[in-house]
C-alpha cells in the first residue's frame, strides 16, 4: 500500500509563490513516475506536471510551462512542485499522484493519490 500526503498549499497573491510537498510512504520503487494535477471549481481535473524518481524526466502542461518546478529528493520519498508567478487561474485543489511505467499525463494512469491540498490565488 502506497500513501501520499500533500502539503503547502494556502491562500497567496497574484504573483507570489508556493510550494507543495507530496510525501510517499510505504512501498517505494525507483520506477515510480510521480505527478502533479489540479481541480478547479466546476471543472475536470488536469494535469500539472510529472516527474520519474530515477531518470528525473520532467513534463509540464504548457499553462505552467516557465512558471512551475517539480522535483523530487528521493532520500526524503517526497516530491515537490514550486509554484511561482501565480495567477488567480492557478487556484484548484492540487493531487499527487503516483504510477508505475513511464511517464503520463492521464490521470486514469496513476494508481496512487493524496488526498488533496487547497491553493487560493487573489487578484
Amino acid at each position: 500500500q502506497v500513501q501520499l500526503v500533500e502539503s503547502g498549499g494556502g491562500l497567496v497573491q497574484a504573483g507570489g509563490s508556493l510550494r507543495l510537498s507530496c510525501a510517499a510512504s510505504g512501498r517505494t520503487f525507483s520506477s515510480y513516475v510521480m505527478g502533479w494535477f489540479r481541480q478547479a471549481p466546476g471543472k475536470e481535473r488536469e494535469f500539472v506536471a510529472t516527474i520519474r524518481w530515477s531518470a528525473g524526466s520532467r513534463y509540464y502542461a504548457d499553462s505552467v510551462k516557465g512558471r512551475f518546478a517539480i522535483s523530487r529528493d528521493n532520500a526524503k520519498n517526497t516530491v515537490y512542485l514550486q509554484m511561482n508567478s501565480l495567477k488567480p487561474e492557478d487556484t484548484a485543489v492540487y493531487y499527487c499522484a503516483g504510477r508505475y511505467g513511464s511517464s503520463s499525463s492521464y490521470e486514469n494512469d496513476y494508481q496512487y493519490w493524496g488526498q488533496g491540498t487547497q491553493v487560493t490565488v487573489s487578484s
